[in-house]
């Protein structure tokens, strides 16, 4: 019998198409809000659910599974429970926080409180339009700077990306992975560091999310080098 070495070893993986099924989520969070009275993340479930219906993440390089949008923000708002998180204009905010920078809805149009649609409103990101890299360089780190100054769009935007170094790997090309690894280095681990510093309710949310973003970005990283 062949000896296996590290020479000879294949890899021999499933490959998931999602980490999570979206239909027991949605179950999940709609039976938390009506138990807890959630009002807003009630309604965000069908809002959320009807505005992105037909849109899909980016498909994986091992399948060929169209995974609905709706995957992403319903994954967030378990992991914002998970961690303890019960706020009910965060949470619905969570579940929206995509609807205004990827459908046609504008901010004005959600049917929600101020807070909810104030927190949507930062975290949403509008690219300019002239395509230009200075330009958008400078309107992401506006964008940044303004997510600091509110501390349930920092937690919201530590979530997701939380939530797309999980899933990158799975569809971004080695260009891309390298620029988005970059791109959480210097605004989103700054922006956790905040959390940490000068809202004190959220720093053990903060330690876990920044604990999962560095363990992915690390071992993206070395794997980067290996294969460079």
């Amino acid at each position: 019998m062949e000896e296996r070495t590290t020479e000879n070893m294949e890899a021999d993986f499933c490959y998931r198409d999602r980490l999570f099924k979206e239909d027991q989520m949605y179950t999940r969070l709609k039976t938390i809000a009506q138990d807890r009275l959630y009002s807003e993340t009630y309604k965000a479930l069908a809002y959320m659910r009807e505005h992105h219906d037909g849109q899909f993440r980016k498909p994986g390089k091992h399948g060929d599974a169209h995974v609905p949008y709706i995957n992403h923000p319903l994954m967030m708002a378990c992991h914002a429970l998970a961690l303890g998180i019960n706020d009910d204009a965060l949470l619905a905010a969570v579940l929206l926080h995509d609807v205004v920078e990827d459908t046609d809805t504008t901010l004005e149009e959600l049917p929600f409180s101020e807070e909810v649609r104030t927190i949507v409103g930062l975290v949403t990101f509008i690219k300019p339009e002239s395509g230009d890299p200075v330009e958008k360089d400078a309107a992401k780190k506006t964008y940044y700077e303004n997510i600091r100054r509110h501390p349930k769009a920092c937690v919201l935007k530590a979530l997701d990306r939380c939530n797309n170094v999980s899933t990158m790997a799975q569809s971004f090309t080695r260009e891309k992975l390298i620029e988005y690894v970059k791109e959480t280095e210097d605004y989103v681990l700054p922006l956790i560091t905040q959390i940490k510093e000068y809202y004190p309710e959220y720093a053990d949310i903060a330690f876990i999310v920044k604990y999962h973003i560095i363990s992915v970005i690390e071992s993206v990283k070395n794997l980067l080098d290996q294969n460079g």
